[in-house]
């Protein structure tokens, strides 16, 4: 039986971070990525920068707002908080889980570019050195993020696309166990388009299959992994009119039942560039409807990024001496999730950014490396 670096098996730490209630801080930006965030925001992208928003985070009271793990970049795993405690134990003492992104960004297939073609994802020659390396680090569990884009015209999601990220997510699934990590599997497809819900539906469902199946060939612990999709949803340039949670709730959980096996513990899905309020609302209506048909085997929460930092990064950005306030609105942010993965948000939302989406088109490039395009 596959055994975490703490002695617990992986099944057992797979169950604790999506247990009831229970949902993933995705903090994992990549310094390309959180310097286009800072900048947006006006402040300057240096390591102190990072570190302190970082830090906002890691020293909240998280653990019993609702967060069961937080994914690390690989310059926060090493980092401490201003008292001298490294960052990992800031989370531990508050039965926050440590987790690191292992994979090292996207790469555009021969041909295509990073904006409107497809990728495979970078990182399998040196990962088993690496995770062993996380383990002694801290961490419990990782993240390995696959993005397959939708376009009709083209045919996207290729066949090859499909299968070799799903290669991919399988490899690295497979080399984390045997380090002790628990996986996080994201096969994410992406809202970029103009596709319908329902186009969107039937590639998540070719992509998770695809992606499950290579799980099975590589022996994988389906126990001991958990994974993050993308909710159905329409194009984020579709111009249809949004559809409501409930709707968004029967679209995804239709999928969600097709594909997934129910050894799979927990779906914990991504943000996506949804609005903080609106990915909270199509989760609670996700976890309601699932409730009320009784025919869900796993456990339905988040492993939210954008959607559980925005308003936090809106009030420290503009005032660096709020950040009391910023971590007030992490812990608020926190439990309004936790209460939507049982079905039991109300309202009001903390949130104090727009409705407005909080896509990104810049996400999965790396600024601090060049790009090799894949073969």
């Amino acid at each position: 039986m596959a055994v975490s670096a703490d002695g617990a098996t992986l099944a057992e730490v797979a169950a604790a971070l999506a247990a009831p209630g229970k949902g993933l801080l995705a903090s994992d930006e990549s310094v390309g990525t959180i310097s286009k965030r800072l900048e947006k925001a006006g402040l300057v992208n240096d390591e102190s920068t990072r570190h302190a928003y970082r830090e906002l985070y890691y020293t909240s009271p998280l653990g019993e707002a609702g967060i069961s793990g937080a994914i690390m970049f690989k310059e926060a795993l090493y980092q401490s908080a201003s008292d001298g405690t490294p960052f990992v134990e800031c989370l531990k003492r508050q039965g926050v889980m440590p987790g690191i992104k292992v994979d090292e960004g996207l790469l555009p297939f021969e041909g295509h570019d990073l904006a409107t073609g497809e990728t495979s994802t970078k990182g399998l020659e040196a990962l088993a050195a690496a995770a062993a390396e996380y383990v002694k680090a801290g961490a419990r569990f990782a993240k390995w993020r696959a993005a397959l884009r939708i376009n009709e015209s083209k045919g996207y999601p290729s066949e090859r696309a499909v299968e070799l990220n799903a290669q991919q997510l399988a490899e690295y699934a497979v080399i984390c166990q045997a380090a002790g990590l628990v996986p996080i599997v994201e096969p994410e497809v992406l809202i970029d388009g103009p596709h319908s819900m329902q186009v969107f539906g039937a590639v998540s469902e070719r992509v998770i299959s695809t992606t499950v199946a290579q799980l099975w060939r590589k022996e994988v612990q389906l126990e001991g992994c958990l994974l993050k999709p993308q909710m159905v949803i329409p194009g984020a340039d579709s111009g249809a009119a949004k559809p409501s949670p409930d709707d968004v709730a029967a679209a995804t959980l239709t999928c969600m039942r097709r594909v997934v096996p129910a050894a799979i513990p927990g779906i914990m899905f991504l943000s996506g560039g949804q609005s903080e309020e609106e990915a909270t609302i199509n989760l609670n209506a996700i976890n309601r409807t699932a409730q009320k048909q009784g025919k869900a085997p796993w456990s339905l929460s988040f492993s939210y990024g954008r959607a559980l930092q925005a308003s936090v990064l809106k009030i420290w950005s503009e005032d660096r001496s709020q950040a009391q306030e910023a971590k007030q609105m992490a812990v608020a942010l926190a439990a309004a999730n936790a209460a939507a993965s049982l079905g039991r948000y109300e309202g009001p939302h903390p949130s104090v950014t727009s409705a407005k989406s909080l896509r990104e088109e810049f996400r999965g490039w790396r600024a601090d490396e060049s790009v090799v395009a894949a073969k």
